[in-house]
């Protein structure tokens, strides 16, 4: 049974969160701390090509000149990576270290070259989102069938944002003229951040029917930048509650899943230039959070043979308040997914897909519908026991 649990659960990792609630690309990586082998290491890649587009539905500042026009694909294909590996002390202690990249966004509303008749509201505007983690983690078995684990996080977080548009917008003062294409209004890059939070665990098993029920909590990472005008602003990476569960039903076959709860009303990107901005009539910072989203997935696992087992999932996240930030064009999403694994007594070698379907939205400024989107996720992992 508990080589079967290895096999299953792996698709629970590969694109979980490349889809999930905000900026979040990739979720709770704790678990690794309960696989087999003295020395454990393991690498995985997620690459995801999403269609994100909107229509502009008359709200716009520049009104008719927009009405109607779509914002093409807003999302860039990208990929994330994840490296971690865990060794086991002895009896009762084991130690994991995880490289991974939590939050990210590449989003680009294309620049058509006749701007003036068929331009999107926010045509030429880019922005990016950056992040890598570094999390090591302890685990102590208290008993056989109870345990406790946690460590520190240190997080790398930077981005840039060009924010524009190729249409003259009334003002305080009057009306703005319209820039000259490739020129935006308004463009921030910030430097670098380290800061630190920490993850706290605890898990109850019953070994003999391969029965894991894990509580992981992810405490927030506040991260300190300064707009153009050299004036301080945070970015608050909020705190999670992640629930993974998982347990044999029949011979060679496992059920598994997680619940993860992440408070992403607490997320916010507002310099003090960008809200005092004469573009900015409304006041919304650049990037926000409009919803705690709480993402599910259920899945099963089946063991083919002494070197095949595959897993299917089903993945749901209820979507939040309209309208939400024009840096997202979706909210909430249902997913599916498959994966296959080949194993052997060294090493484990899986491919994964997941399909999602996203929510129905409308976004800031422009009051911009997007509807009928989806993404593929596809992953891959390589795992070596020595």
């Amino acid at each position: 049974m508990k080589k079967l649990a290895i096999a299953a659960t792996t698709l629970g990792v590969i694109a979980t969160g490349a889809h999930a609630g905000s900026i979040q690309r990739d979720s709770d990586r704790s678990q690794v701390l309960f696989e087999e082998g003295k020395n454990y290491l393991q690498f995985s890649a997620t690459a995801v090509a999403a269609n994100i587009e909107g229509t502009d539905t008359g709200g716009s500042p520049a009104g008719a000149l927009t009405l109607g026009r779509t914002s093409g694909n807003i999302s860039d294909v990208f990929v994330t990576y994840s490296l971690a590996y865990k060794r086991e002390i002895n009896d009762k202690l084991a130690f994991a270290l995880i490289a991974n990249e939590p939050v990210g966004a590449d989003v680009s509303y294309a620049n058509d070259p006749d701007f003036l008749n068929s331009a999107y509201f926010f045509a030429g505007s880019e922005a990016e989102v950056d992040s890598l983690a570094i999390t090591a983690l302890l685990k102590y078995q208290v008993t056989d069938r109870i345990s406790v684990y946690g460590g520190p996080r240190v997080q790398r977080l930077d981005g840039n944002v060009s924010l524009g548009t190729p249409f003259p917008l009334p003002g305080p003062v009057g009306p703005i003229p319209a820039p000259i294409p490739g020129i935006n209004p308004y463009s921030l890059t910030v430097s670098p951040d380290i800061a630190w939070g920490y993850v706290l665990g605890a898990a109850f098993e019953i070994p003999d029917i391969a029965l894991r029920v894990a509580l992981t909590y992810d405490s927030k990472i506040e991260h300190d930048f300064v707009d153009n005008n050299n004036v301080p602003f945070d970015v608050e990476i909020p705190q999670a509650l992640t629930l993974h569960f998982r347990s044999g039903v029949a011979a060679n076959t496992l059920v598994f899943g997680s619940i993860r709860w992440q408070e992403w009303t607490e997320f916010e990107v507002a310099p003090a230039d960008f809200l005092a901005n004469p573009l900015n009539t409304s006041g919304i910072p650049i990037a926000f959070g409009t919803e705690d989203y709480i993402t599910y997935e259920l899945g099963v696992g089946r063991r083919f043979n002494e070197n095949w087992s595959g897993a299917l999932t089903v993945g749901f996240e209820d979507g939040g308040s309209d309208p939400v930030g024009n840096l997202e064009g979706r909210d909430g999403f249902t997913s599916v997914g498959a994966s296959v694994r080949y194993s052997t007594e060294s090493y484990d070698l899986t491919f994964g897909v997941k399909y999602f379907d996203f929510g129905s939205t409308n976004t800031t400024t422009i009051n911009a519908n997007f509807s009928g989107n989806d993404a593929f996720a596809f992953g891959t992992q390589l795992a070596y026991r020595f």
